[in-house]
C-alpha cells in the first residue's frame, strides 16, 4: 500500500490548497480533531487523517488507515466515513448537497451542507470504528 501515515506537515499541505477549499479544510480539521481528540497526520501526499485502525482482509492483506479524514480533491472535498453509510439515512436526509461511494462523502463546499449533521456522522462513525478495531 502506498498511502501510509507519514511525517508530512498538515499545515504546509493545507497552505498549498486553493484558498476557497483551504477554509473548508481548516474547518474539517477543527471538527475531526474535536471528535477524535487526535491531531491530524498526513497519509500519503493528499489525505489528512485522524487516529488509525489496523485491518486484516480474509485474503491476508493488511494495513493501517485513518479512522476518519479528508482530502481536498479537485472536484470536491472527500470526507472518509470508514464504516460506510448504511447507518446514517436519517442524518443524510438532513445533510444537504452531497454524493457518496462506499466510504467516501463528497461535498463541493461545506456551505452546501449542515456541518452540525456532518459532525454527528463523523462522531458516530469514529465511535463505531473504535469499537470494531
Amino acid at each position: 500500500m502506498k498511502t501510509l501515515e507519514n511525517d508530512g506537515s498538515v499545515a504546509d499541505f493545507l497552505k498549498r490548497v486553493e484558498e476557497a477549499k483551504r477554509k473548508d479544510c481548516q474547518e474539517l480539521v477543527k471538527i475531526m480533531k474535536r471528535v477524535t481528540g487526535k491531531n491530524p497526520k498526513m497519509w500519503g501526499d493528499s489525505i489528512v487523517g485522524f487516529d488509525k485502525y489496523h485491518y486484516v482482509y480474509a485474503s491476508g492483506r493488511e494495513g493501517d488507515w485513518p479512522i476518519t479524514g479528508f482530502s481536498p480533491r479537485k472536484q470536491s472535498l472527500t470526507i472518509y466515513i470508514m464504516n460506510g453509510f448504511k447507518d446514517y439515512s436519517k442524518e443524510l436526509k438532513k445533510l444537504g448537497k452531497y454524493k457518496t461511494s462506499v466510504s467516501c462523502l463528497y461535498v463541493k463546499r461545506l456551505e452546501d451542507i449542515d456541518t452540525k449533521i456532518l459532525e454527528k456522522i463523523i462522531t458516530k462513525s469514529v465511535k463505531t470504528m473504535r469499537s470494531l478495531y
